[in-house]
């Protein structure tokens, strides 16, 4: 007797439990590796950074499907993936103090407009990493930061100098006085 043309593609080779259960345990281990790895890999500061994150992909597939390559059995791990996502994110957004445990606190990376090198050290960033980093958002250079900040998430927010008001005053009246040169240049022409 011969089998439909597509049972091996929906036929479950793994018990639903099983299915279940995989995704669950490869998620929060990931959740917990991403967190000691620190907030560096999140960054994808370097080639290296974005080859360990594309691999983990590769790595864990097998630990989440199993031998079960049907389309029912990877619909079932996707859907497990997305509700226990689902759940814990909305249990941490009403647990803030467990959230931060497992996201981890902002660091900051320049104050006052000097780099704290203590901070990139431990995040094991350079300082071209830094300048880099500073340039993609539009920054010339690590010299307009007035404050970047490491964000838990991995993503670095640079806070521009702004002028202060004493700054901005005298270029006002440096822009008058040039105004001012140029009228009484035109006269005497």
């Amino acid at each position: 007797m011969q089998m439909p043309l597509f049972h091996d593609m929906f036929a479950l080779t793994l018990p639903v439990v099983e299915k279940v259960l995989r995704p669950i345990v490869v998620y929060f281990f990931l959740i917990a590796g991403l967190r000691l790895a620190g907030k560096r890999e999140l960054a994808q500061l370097n080639t290296f950074d974005l080859v360990v994150l594309l691999t983990i992909s590769n790595t864990v597939q097998n630990a989440i499907i199993g031998e079960d390559n049907s389309v029912t059995g990877g619909m079932i791990g996707a859907a497990t993936l997305l509700l226990v996502n689902y759940v814990v994110v909305r249990f941490l957004y009403s647990h803030e103090s467990i959230d931060r445990l497992i996201e981890g606190d902002p660091d900051v990376l320049v104050e006052n407009g000097q780099v704290c090198h203590d901070a990139l050290t431990k995040n094991l960033i350079t300082h071209s990493e830094l300048s880099t980093a500073c340039h993609k958002q539009g920054l010339a250079s690590l010299d307009e930061v007035e404050r970047a900040i490491l964000e838990p998430g991995g993503t670095i927010a640079f806070f521009a100098k702004k002028p202060t008001p004493e700054a901005e005053r005298h270029a006002e009246v440096m822009a008058r006085l040039d105004r001012i040169a140029a009228r009484l240049e035109a006269l005497r022409a």
